[in-house]
């Protein structure tokens, strides 16, 4: 039995929930993943899986094997890693998790530049917009946008503001007119995005003045292109993305309401920025990932 290798395929079935989804991303057959396992838990003498005819779970012994076998993995990677990178290429494999419209817009455009600039690197991009765990998903960047974390197992690198604008489109301020002041949202219908239930508070920051105002609605929505979507049909006004609106507002399809404000959702400033494990901190193709991230994410957000 070859130990490193059974090793992640246990890790592909815990992910996969079975053994053909865990052979196809090792490139094996299902039977050589069966074998691995079974020799596996024949050497610890202990049961890792419960197996069913629909889907393979960890059994208590498993779950805590896991746990070490993710971190044992993650260190022998960068400890590779490492080595590659003695001579300044980067090289190897890079798993990168970004929010789904976020690198749909202003990533995806631009990867195929990093793939040329670095031929020994290959990508793996996770989009997803719920909270990626870097160690449990195997993710060496995740970019993330709001409050960053201060956490000590994490290390994270701002890459930029993220700017939002109050938007509507004119048809809507034609027929319930244009707020004047923040306050005034409270009698509109604002779209909201669905991390919340019930009223949202935005924040408005205009030099040493502040206020907030409670908005609600009759639409809220868990991704910001169907929001957007939303405003561009009259639906209501939203606070949306710098980087997702602001051709919009360019071409004349919506309108940027109470331009010289700051406007922040729940009184805090939000940044887009990349996190990564501190053992990840020396690593040639992690440097080269963040460099193009800092130089793609300024630009999509100018000042």
């Amino acid at each position: 039995m070859d130990k490193l290798q059974a090793l992640r395929a246990l890790v592909d079935v815990a992910e996969s929930g079975g053994f053909s989804s865990a052979a196809r991303r090792l490139g094996v057959a299902t039977s050589s993943v069966t074998r691995l396992l079974d020799g596996l838990e024949a050497s610890l003498g202990s049961a890792l899986l419960t197996r069913s005819t629909r889907r393979v779970t960890l059994t208590d012994a498993g779950v805590t094997y896991l746990e070490q076998v993710r971190r044992i993995l993650a260190e022998l990677d960068e400890a590779d890693g490492s080595v590659s990178d003695a001579g300044g290429d980067a090289v190897g494999p890079l798993r990168v998790a970004l929010p789904v419209t976020f690198g749909r817009l202003c990533l995806a455009p631009h990867i195929a530049g990093f793939l040329r600039e670095h031929p020994r690197v290959s990508l793996e991009l996770v989009l997803s917009d719920a909270y990626v765990d870097l160690v449990a998903d195997r993710v060496d960047v995740a970019v993330r946008i709001g409050v960053p974390d201060r956490q000590p197992h994490l290390i994270v690198r701002r890459l930029a503001e993220h700017r939002r604008y109050v938007v509507a489109s004119h048809d809507y301020l034609a027929a319930h007119g244009v707020p004047e002041q923040p306050q005034a949202l409270a009698q509109h219908d604002c779209l909201r995005f669905a991390y919340q239930a019930g009223p949202q508070r935005w924040a408005f920051r205009r030099g040493e003045l502040s206020e907030t105002v409670d908005v609600s609605g009759r639409l809220s929505v868990n991704n910001s292109d169907m929001l957007r979507e939303a405003v561009l049909a009259g639906a209501g006004i939203a606070l949306l993305p710098q980087w997702l609106v602001q051709d919009d507002v360019q071409a004349g399809r919506m309108r940027r309401l109470f331009e010289d404000y700051e406007i922040n959702p729940q009184e805090q400033a939000i940044s887009v920025y990349a996190a990564y494990l501190p053992n990840r901190r020396h690593s040639r193709k992690v440097q080269v990932l963040l460099e193009f991230l800092q130089a793609r994410v300024g630009a999509a957000m100018p000042d």
